[in-house]
């Protein structure tokens, strides 16, 4: 496996990750390449606008036969969508190039398939993900999960994911049934920043797709909001499914008064259509246990009240 890193948003807090990852990465015989990105730095982000931009269109460039991993999420990737060259990356993608990454990079994914119609994964970076510190401080092992999931997606272009939770918030829908759809979204704040722009896939792209979303640091109301939003302009309406991934890192006041996730989720449910299931309980997000989704591919749910399956080829 060869992975190629970017860091096109935040810098990194902690120097700490990154080398231990990379160590990781040396123990597993993985190689590697722009190793010190990382170490950049320039106000919050990981190096000028220019010296980020110029990193991404560096991958135009370079060997398809990588897998570009971005090193962090933050926020700084949406102040460089102007000048990618997006049609210079297409072109690596046709020839079998994946570029991997989540949370701010949720905005890479959809400028390219708005802009180029092609794929890209939404899964692990390097940090966090491959360098996990328990709340003592000690380093933990990459998730086993999340890490086959990873190499199944980046190696056999195939994903695949099962999951048991009681699903409350299918509408009509209440025996097994079989969705098929584009799969696209991913962060939700990103994902609502560009609506409206020439950076968000049309109408006639994301119709009757299923779309996949999560966040971290939101309170509920705040996730209620954006949905809201998304309902509102139309959007929800038009898939074939919400699958509704992990929101972690949140908290409750007390001036919520009992109102939680369940009930932000639930108003959502009361004014989405009734055919139109919401999914809970992928494993995206966040969080240490993800699978990793090609946004852009074509794919399976079935899905009933007692759990699902997401089957997609790329």
């Amino acid at each position: 496996m060869k992975i190629h890193l970017i860091a096109p948003s935040g810098a990194c807090t902690n120097l700490r990750s990154p080398e231990l990852a990379l160590q990781w990465f040396h123990r597993q015989g993985i190689s590697f390449s722009n190793g010190d990105c990382f170490k950049r730095v320039n106000e919050r982000f990981a190096g000028t606008d220019s010296e980020r931009l110029s990193e991404i269109n560096q991958l135009a460039s370079i060997s398809p036969d990588t897998t570009v991993m971005a090193i962090r999420g933050g926020y700084g990737l949406q102040r460089l969508l102007s000048g990618i060259d997006w049609q210079g990356i297409a072109k690596k993608i046709d020839q079998g190039l994946q570029i991997c990454g989540h949370s701010d990079f949720t905005a890479f994914h959809l400028a390219l398939l708005a802009k180029t119609q092609r794929s890209s994964l939404a899964g692990p970076m390097l940090n966090f993900d491959f360098a996990y510190f328990d709340e003592t401080g000690t380093a933990q092992e990459p998730n086993s999960y999340m890490f086959d999931h990873f190499k199944r997606a980046s190696q056999q272009r195939q994903q695949m994911c099962a999951v048991e939770e009681k699903q409350v918030y299918l509408g009509k829908n209440k025996a097994t049934v079989e969705i098929k759809g584009m799969l696209w979204g991913g962060n939700l704040t990103m994902v609502n920043t560009l609506i409206g722009s020439e950076y968000f896939p049309s109408n006639q792209q994301y119709q009757n797709g299923i779309l996949f979303l999560e966040d971290i640091n939101e309170q509920p109301y705040r996730i209620e909001r954006m949905l809201m939003q998304l309902l509102e302009a139309g959007i929800l309406e038009r898939q074939s499914a919400i699958l509704l991934g992990q929101f972690t890192n949140y908290r409750l006041f007390e001036t919520d008064r009992g109102y939680d996730l369940h009930s932000a989720l639930s108003a959502i449910r009361q004014r989405l259509a009734p055919h139109i299931p919401m999914i809970t309980g992928l494993p995206f997000g966040h969080v240490q246990k993800k699978t990793t989704l090609a946004v852009g591919a074509q794919a399976i749910i079935q899905v009933n009240p007692q759990g699902f399956e997401l089957n997609s080829k790329w």
